[in-house]
Order: C-alpha cells, then sequence, then structure tokens
C-alpha cells in the first residue's frame, strides 16, 4: 500500500510541478507550486521523516508561497492571456490534484505503515536534529542564510518604484 501510495504522490508531484512552470497566469503556477510541495511534504511523512514534511508545509507551501503571491502582487504582474472556457476547466486540474493529495493523507493516516510498530530507532527527536544542524552543519546553514539575505535584498531592489530608482541611481 506505502508503495502505490508513493508513486501516486510522486506522479502528482511531477505533474504539479509541469503545471507550475507551463502556466502563464503566475497565480495559477503558485498554486501548482502549492499542491506539488504538499505531495513531496507526503513523501517524506511516508518515507519516515514526519519532522521534514511539517517543515516542508510551514516553511515551503506556507512562508515561500505568500512571498511568492506578495511579489506577484507587489510587481502587478497580470495574466498575459484571458481565460478561455468555464470556470471549472481551468480549475479541473487544481481540484484534481488537491483530491489525490487529500485521498493519499486519508489513506495514510487510516493506513499508517509505522504506526503498529511505534517508533523507529533511526527517527530522529528535534532537539538531535537541531544539534546535528547547527553543529555538524553550521557553514551550509551559514550558506542559505546569506542566500536568503540576498534573495531578500533583490526583492526590495526589483520591487522599488521607478521615482526611487532614480533617485538612488
Amino acid at each position: 500500500m506505502a508503495t502505490i501510495i508513493f508513486y501516486i504522490l510522486a506522479m502528482t508531484a511531477l505533474a504539479a510541478t509541469g503545471m507550475c512552470i507551463t502556466r502563464r497566469n503566475p497565480v495559477h503556477a503558485v498554486i501548482y507550486l502549492v499542491n506539488s510541495l504538499f505531495a513531496v511534504a507526503l513523501i517524506f511523512y511516508l518515507l519516515g521523516a514526519p519532522l521534514v514534511a511539517a517543515w516542508e508545509v510551514i516553511i515551503y507551501a506556507g512562508a515561500v508561497m505568500v512571498l511568492f503571491l506578495f511579489i506577484i502582487m507587489m510587481l502587478e504582474l497580470a495574466p498575459t492571456e484571458q481565460p478561455q472556457g468555464a470556470g471549472w476547466r481551468r480549475w479541473a486540474p487544481v481540484l484534481l490534484f488537491s483530491l489525490i493529495i487529500l485521498g493519499c493523507t486519508v489513506a495514510l493516516m487510516a493506513v499508517d505503515p509505522d504506526a503498529a510498530e511505534g517508533v523507529p530507532t533511526y527517527y530522529a527527536s528535534p532537539r538531535i536534529f537541531g544539534y546535528t544542524l547547527f553543529q555538524e552543519y553550521a557553514l551550509a546553514v551559514q550558506i542559505v542564510s546569506f542566500q536568503l539575505l540576498y534573495a531578500a535584498v533583490g526583492a526590495y531592489y526589483v520591487g522599488r518604484t521607478p521615482r526611487r530608482r532614480q533617485e538612488a541611481g
């Protein structure tokens, strides 16, 4: 059962990511990306990493997607084409992906392969994970934090109004 759920989630993540990169409407692309990130979070949970799955949902599907939507609104990106067809035709793929992810979530909750065995021996508590992350991989964490800082400065520069750019330049 776990193998079938894994392949369903993997195909959902691939299809949603493909839809994300082919959409011209930036809001639709973000919605497809959120679907893909939820599928990847369920894959992490299925593979025995519930903490990483929770972070996937909280950080990527939550915070980063809100940031993307904020940038889309700030830059006033408009769709390049008018939607064609009925509203249900445009939203059918999103609903299909969402229903697949919801079905897999319910299946994982109903038939959790690890629930009967208890906590596995390879389970890392948040304390052990944090210690490993900030002791053994401290340099990698610092590099990623600098990349996020550069991205924030770049977003600020791109989002400035033209008047401010002329005064600064």
